[in-house]
């Protein structure tokens, strides 16, 4: 798949599967920042802790650009 058909595929799913996989990408994104700044941490725990907390509900309208 190139990125053009992955861009066509992002903007047919539902804006609620978009929040929910953007919400299920935290813990990696998290790992993945902390081992470049030189500091790693467990992506398990970080999934486990994710887990604790809910996914907030959907908003109708995208957070302000900054």
């Amino acid at each position: 798949m190139d990125w053009k058909q992955a861009i066509e595929n992002w903007r047919r799913l539902s804006p609620q599967e978009r929040q929910r996989r953007r919400w299920q990408r935290i813990p990696r994104s998290v790992a993945q920042s902390m081992a470049f700044e030189g500091e790693p941490v467990s992506l398990q725990v970080l999934e486990a802790e994710h887990a604790r907390h809910p996914m907030p509900p959907a908003t109708s309208k995208p957070p302000a650009a900054s």
